[in-house]
């Protein structure tokens, strides 16, 4: 069994710990308290410079984003295109439901723009870790959720911990899927190199990371999609707070998108 997942960079021993034995989550529950309880089962004590990465499940089910399929009416349109693409009418309703914007639909998918601005495959509805005729929809304010869950454990630790809620993405271009995030608090989600200069004294002109995605993609490593664990401590990064920027600042504008 994994326990946790090391490697090294320029800011010392990153330590990504998985949070294991965390109850299943039903609507109502405080997500704070679950993880804490997952800690507690798991020997962890959390420390205020740690990253709590939350996969949006347990999110979502806490806040009853979840649906039961046969509460369903498909319109007409929702059947048309479920036939079209192969797909249950019932799924492809709840996905119009969740988007504000169809990309394109083809071959049992769709790729839509959710009300948060993320473009993604079929509006970020999941029926992946719910019960069989359930399914799942994103949180609604996911920079709220991961606020909420921050404050209730810095009400019951002291611990002022930042938290990131992720979700699993495909890429153009790129087969395979990562999990990036989709609600942040109390981190600040990029490292801006632009202005400095690297080894051989070029001035970067473009580079901005991404540290809040590729802390949720780091995350996956000790999550796996079957192991029960949607809860990982991030231990070593050192990071800059910031209280008031949401995931929507990692969203590009339309002005600033190549490809729509």
């Amino acid at each position: 069994m994994k326990v946790e997942a090391r490697r090294h960079n320029a800011t010392g021993m990153i330590q990504i710990i998985p949070v294991k034995g965390i109850p299943e989550v039903a609507k109502g529950n405080d997500v704070s308290k679950s993880i804490l309880e997952g800690c507690r089962i798991s020997g962890i004590r959390l420390s205020s410079q740690d990253i709590l990465i939350v996969t949006h499940k347990i999110v979502s089910k806490a806040e009853g984003q979840v649906l039961q399929l046969n509460s369903v009416v498909p319109s007409a349109f929702a059947k048309k295109a479920g036939r079209h693409i192969g797909k249950d009418p019932r799924q492809v309703e709840v996905i119009l439901s969740e988007a504000r914007r169809l990309v394109k639909m083809v071959r049992g998918l769709i790729i839509a723009e959710t009300r948060h601005g993320f473009v993604c495959a079929n509006a970020g509805v999941d029926q992946s870790n719910v019960k069989k005729g359930s399914i799942v929809l994103l949180p609604k304010k996911p920079d709220l959720s991961a606020r909420k869950i921050s404050e209730g454990i810095l009400k019951t630790t002291g611990k002022d911990l930042p938290v990131v809620i992720s979700d699993t993405f495909g890429r153009a271009w790129r087969e395979g899927q990562i999990d990036v995030a989709i609600g942040i608090y109390g981190l600040e989600p990029f490292s801006d190199y632009r202005g400095k200069t690297d080894q051989y004294g070029y001035e970067l002109k473009a580079t901005v990371i991404c540290i809040a995605d590729e802390l949720a993609s780091a995350a996956e490593l000790a999550m796996n999609k079957l192991d029960r664990v949607p809860v990982v401590v991030v231990r070593g990064y050192k990071f800059e707070r910031d209280k008031e920027i949401t995931a929507r600042a990692l969203t590009r504008s339309p002005a600033r998108d190549l490809f729509r």
